[in-house]
């Protein structure tokens, strides 16, 4: 590639990372007289790239927004990390399989060969350590207008489809946009319930921006309210423990999407004592809780249900059996 051409497209990436950009700064990293940076803006703009013109004391150039989108550029690293950060979305229900595909496509159509195979080596050498989830991505135009909605404080009406088939419509004052196990959910004010609800975006089949905006409420915490609606959410089995530990603790086996965790306060007696926690769960099936409450190693009380006694008594003993069994003799 001939210089001209190749210090005109560091140009441009030097104006895609943002801000303006003083002559006198193009001029010295890209080696050149100030009276060749303007030429080479003027290269730009002959290829409708928007650049403008910024005059004043910290003046310079900048890309303009909007207009039309000007050329890519990706260092060896940022092509990488797109490419990479593409499957680890598809994976986690952050994108379509659809859009995540034409999205690389697109990508590595205009990569140079030599990078274009470096990247394949480290795609086809890449694998996981924990299955892909059951990722649901919603559409693009209601995350996109919810997403507007959240941040300019705006009522919607949406369409909604509830687990159990029935279909509504309603009208929200969205208070925050989560994402979380392969889900995206809108915590909002539910003006037709008249309460607040949590919604997953796959399940709204039409959005509409309403005249208006509401003021949300203060020291709002929507992934915290998402966690405790699923936390609480109705099951089968109502699971009341106590455990010896802290919150954070307790939460590296029993998530705060899965369990609410109470703090007790220390005992008056001896407040020195460890300090123990009440835990709320709601599950459907109790099976799985006995190896996780081992696996915390600390000690707990099961308050109820009765059954789930049982089920760490059974645990117990198979246990108890497997460490007294004797290796066989050969």
């Amino acid at each position: 590639m001939p210089r001209p051409v190749a210090r005109v497209l560091a140009l441009l990436e030097l104006l895609q990372s943002g801000g303006t950009r003083t002559v006198t700064e193009l001029a010295d990293r890209l080696d050149v007289d100030e009276r060749t940076v303007r030429r080479y803006v003027g290269h730009l703009l002959d290829l409708d790239v928007p650049v403008e013109s910024v005059r004043g004391r910290y003046g310079g150039y900048r890309l303009a927004p909007g207009f039309r989108m000007p050329p890519l550029m990706l260092s060896d690293d940022e092509a990488l990390a797109v490419l990479l950060g593409l499957v680890a979305g598809r994976r986690a229900g952050l994108a379509t399989d659809t859009a995540s595909e034409t999205a690389a496509a697109k990508i590595r159509r205009v990569l140079p060969e030599r990078l274009s195979r470096r990247l394949d080596a480290v795609l086809g050498s890449l694998a996981f350590t924990d299955r892909p989830g059951e990722a649901v991505a919603p559409e693009s135009t209601v995350l996109l207008a919810i997403a507007d909605a959240v941040n300019h404080h705006r009522p919607l009406s949406i369409r909604y489809t509830a687990a159990d088939g029935r279909r509504s419509e309603r009208t929200l004052h969205p208070h925050g946009v989560v994402a979380h196990s392969g889900r995206w959910y809108v915590t909002a004010a539910d003006l037709t319930a008249g309460e607040d609800r949590t919604f997953r975006l796959d399940r709204i089949t039409g959005v509409r921006t309403l005249p208006g905006s509401f003021e949300p409420p203060a020291g709002l915490d929507p992934a915290k309210r998402v966690l405790t609606g699923l936390a609480t959410a109705p099951y089968r089995h109502e699971v009341t423990l106590r455990i010896q530990g802290t919150a954070e603790q307790i939460h590296t086996r029993l998530p705060a999407g899965i369990a609410i965790v109470e703090e007790l306060p220390p005992s008056s007696a001896d407040p020195q004592t460890a300090r123990w926690s009440r835990v709320g769960l709601r599950v459907e099936r109790l099976d799985w809780l006995p190896a996780v409450l081992a696996s915390l190693d600390r000690p707990f009380i099961v308050e109820r249900p009765d059954e789930l006694r049982g089920l760490v008594e059974a645990l117990a003993e198979r246990l108890t059996n497997s460490a007294r069994r004797s290796p066989p003799h050969e």
